[in-house]
């Protein structure tokens, strides 16, 4: 019991063991969440719908043209592959991209079916599809139920049960509120027939060749465009590898259907649309060159007629010689003329559409008209990318951004640059112009001295020559054009398209959502537990005892409801456990080799009401009832009250005693157990401490050890006053109380400072008003020792004695 301790050996923490078996105890809890969470998990499985995801793969290519060579008169070849890669992914999430995905599939037409627990998207899964008449207006979110009747009829059918309805046109995208008749409608018709009702106008087509066998009712409403298009810009766009020219496209869905059209779609649309933007400088030439042919043909038809009725008139003119040569002569100073002048009104007219206009993608090609300048070619070639490029932008980036602001940078430097390029160019065809003025003035001055019918022969020729030929190279500049834009592809090529059969299911994860009710089920009582232990600061167990002290354990006694437990109820559980615990102090008095004579208990506690004066009187009855001369003696000289269980009186007592009142053999009082006798308190004095301890204490103790074998001292609480402290001078062994479910965690604190100290010796705690939680009906049966005890023994002399005062209680009944 002298053993050495440091303080910091007391852990007053959580007793994570008992805890434990706290948590293995309470089984039943952990199932009955598991069973909860785990139909709850079920419920949720049964009822959440099914998510896909579908994923398509295409590379952006910035293909050549092959007949862009440098052969080639028309140059098409504009834009480059730098930022094309990130346009087209901003152009994938564009709302402007997806309206025309939207409008393209009538995605806005929504076909459902209930099921038993929830309404699902029935998509292609219904023999029927709905072709919509985007020329007029459509009332929106009306429930049209459509029942297949055979393979050639079906049943249409819905209510209005208010007047005022939304409708929307979706050509225009148009919307409004209309006033509709209250009724309920029922008709029949037949596949591929026009539906006409007021603001519903559609077809119902079959898309199955076989005969049905499904004829329930399905669901179909018209959504508003613009929140149909909201729904449908959730395609994932990214590129493989940063900067790789392979971009995946991915969409999530409850109807694998309609997401893998939705994701082919999206990609056939958009490369539709880069192929029609790649054109349109083909598609701008082509057209420029329509009108020039338009207008050569009138005069070519003119000049013809002219020639053919100059040849009736006169019909024997000829060139011969030196004729025919000026002819030929002016004929090609004349080409060269009118190419010259076309390349100046081009320029002119580029001039004038750059300074007034600030789109750029309505410019012909240069080489139409024969300019080639490579400066010339390059920046009208760049503005129009540039032009084109802001274009796209303009659909999926926000007008603040600071991009447009680059590109109206770059192609203000551009033109800037194509206006000097312009003027240094127009300076040389005007020298050049001059030249052939010139040589054309020389020939002229040869052709004045030729017969006037000749004259006038060449003139018409010349005129004919020339508007013929410029009608000939334009519908060569035409063919050109055509045959570049039909050899153009579209720079988006699809790697891998998508398909049902590569449709993957991605929710609900239904094991996830199971192994997530277990972590709930058991998460759930072990924290219910955890936060119960937690908050209970009260001492429940001999485990919390031993975990919270290393001051042994003497014993536990059982819950009673009779105060004179061991006297009364021999035989008693509670009995058997104060046998335990005089075992154990035998135990004690055997270490102390040196002690002799009688054998002094003192008990104490932390407060009152946790049972010492119940442990002094049954265990000083133990001893008396073995035989034993013993006293139980109360030293709680503030709220005396062991006399009560013995129905004696308190009017004088040690306090008597000490004040020297009256002699030791006046306040000893006999009980009706045989061999114990008994002393009180006496009344309450004024200085109870000062009392303990006077001289006249120290007088009282010797004359108890001499009279008697076991004295049993019933102090206060240590815990309020030190006199118990005071009075463990005199006694051989400490018993300090513990009742379960009352005794507070933190009161272990003082005594276990004490004990450290040294100020206390040979202590020992006892448990009392023990229950086990094993539902025997009974407090904690034949108590045993524990920490540096073990188990007791009893005597065979105290034995005998026992029994016969057994034999003797017996013979009184």
């Amino acid at each position: 019991m002298d053993e050495e301790f440091r303080f910091s050996d007391f852990k007053p923490m959580v007793n994570f063991k008992d805890l434990f078996f706290k948590i293995i105890k309470n089984w039943w809890l952990f199932l009955l969440f598991l069973v909860v969470c785990f139909t709850i998990a079920y419920q949720v499985n049964l009822r959440k719908k099914s998510r896909y995801s579908v994923s398509s793969q295409v590379v952006i290519s910035n293909d050549k043209n092959p007949f862009f060579t440098s052969t080639t008169n028309l140059t098409f070849n504009w834009g480059g592959a730098s930022d094309k890669i990130q346009t087209t992914v901003t152009l994938f999430k564009s709302r402007s991209h997806n309206e025309k995905v939207v409008e393209y599939l009538q995605y806005y037409v929504n076909y459902t079916k209930q099921a038993e627990y929830w309404t699902y998207d029935a998509y292609k899964t219904m023999p029927f599809i709905i072709e919509v008449d985007t020329t007029v207006f459509q009332q929106l979110n009306k429930k049209i139920t459509i029942t297949p009747l055979d393979d050639f009829s079906y049943q249409l059918s819905y209510s209005n049960p208010i007047t005022a309805v939304q409708v929307q046109h979706y050509g225009t995208k148009n919307k409004k509120i209309e006033k509709v008749v209250l009724e309920e409608v029922i008709k029949k018709y037949t596949y591929n027939e026009l539906v006409k009702l007021p603001f519903f106008q559609f077809k119902v087509l079959k898309t199955t060749n076989e005969l049905l066998t499904d004829f329930e009712p399905f669901d179909v409403s018209f959504s508003d465009f613009d929140s149909s298009v909201a729904m449908y810009r959730g395609v994932a766009v990214r590129s493989i590898v940063s900067g790789s020219p392979i971009v995946n496209l991915s969409m999530n869905g409850t109807n694998k259907y309609r997401i893998v059209d939705y994701v082919n779609a999206s990609v056939e649309v958009l490369s539709r649309d880069q192929l029609e933007r790649k054109n349109l400088f083909a598609t701008k030439t082509i057209g420029f060159v329509d009108k020039m042919l338009d207008s050569l043909k009138n005069r070519v038809n003119i000049n013809e007629q002219e020639l053919n009725s100059f040849y009736k008139k006169t019909k024997s003119i000829n060139l011969e010689g030196e004729g025919e040569k000026l002819v030929s002569d002016l004929n090609s100073l004349d080409l060269e003329k009118n190419t010259l002048r076309s390349k100046l009104e081009y320029l002119a007219n580029l001039e004038k559409y750059l300074i007034s206009n600030k789109i750029f993608t309505d410019v012909p090609a240069p080489s139409v008209v024969g300019v080639d300048e490579p400066n010339i070619v390059k920046s009208v070639s760049r503005i129009i990318e540039l032009s084109v490029t802001r274009a796209k932008y303009e659909y999926a980036v926000r007008e603040d951004s600071p991009i447009f602001s680059d590109l109206d940078r770059n192609i203000h430097s551009l033109k800037r640059v194509l206006f000097e390029n312009i003027k240094a160019y127009r300076t040389a065809l005007n020298l050049e112009n001059k030249i052939i003025l010139s040589r054309l003035a020389k020939v002229e001055e040869k052709f004045s001295m030729l017969p006037e019918n000749q004259q006038k022969l060449v003139n018409i020729e010349r005129q004919y020559s020339l508007s013929n030929g410029l009608y000939e190279l334009f519908l060569e500049k035409r063919s050109e054009a055509k045959m570049i834009k039909a050899a153009s592809v579209s720079d988006l090529l699809v790697i891998d398209e998508a398909k049902v059969i590569s449709v993957g299911l991605v929710g609900p994860n239904k094991n996830m959502n199971y192994i997530i009710a277990g972590i709930i089920g058991g998460g759930i009582p072990i924290l219910l537990i955890t936060l119960l232990f937690m908050l209970n600061t009260n001492i429940t167990s001999p485990e919390d005892i031993t975990f919270l002290s290393k001051i042994p354990l003497l014993g536990v006694i059982g819950k009673s409801s009779v105060v004179l437990a061991v006297f009364n109820r021999s035989k008693s559980p509670v009995s058997e456990s104060f046998r335990s615990i005089r075992s154990n102090l035998e135990f004690i008095y055997k270490k102390k080799t040196t002690q002799t004579g009688a054998r002094t208990i003192l008990v104490t506690s932390s407060v009152s009401g946790e049972g010492k004066s119940f442990t002094a009187i049954n265990l000083a009855s133990l001893y008396a009832m073995g035989d034993k001369k013993t006293v139980l003696v109360g030293l709680d000289l503030r709220k005396p009250k062991i006399f009560d269980a013995f129905e004696l009186h308190n009017d004088y007592g040690v306090v008597n005693f000490l004040i020297n009142n009256k002699n030791f053999d006046d306040v000893v009082q006999k009980t009706q157990i045989p061999n114990l006798d008994l002393i009180t308190s006496g009344p309450i004095p004024p200085n109870p401490s000062e009392l303990l301890i006077s001289k006249r204490m120290e007088e009282f103790v010797r004359i108890l050890k001499e009279k008697y074998e076991y004295i049993i001292f019933d102090t206060p609480p240590l815990g309020l006053v030190t006199d118990a402290l005071d009075l463990t001078r005199y006694s051989d062994a400490n018993i300090y109380m513990i009742r379960q479910d009352y005794t507070k965690k933190s009161m272990l604190g003082l005594i276990n400072e004490k004990y450290v100290n040294k100020e206390i010796k040979n202590l020992s705690f006892v448990l009392n008003h023990y229950k086990t939680k094993t539902g025997y009906g009974y407090g904690y049966g034949y108590g045993y020792g524990y920490g540096m005890y073990g188990n007791g023994y009893h005597d065979v002399d105290e034995e005998k004695g026992v029994l016969a005062k057994i034999k003797q209680l017996f013979k009184r009944d």
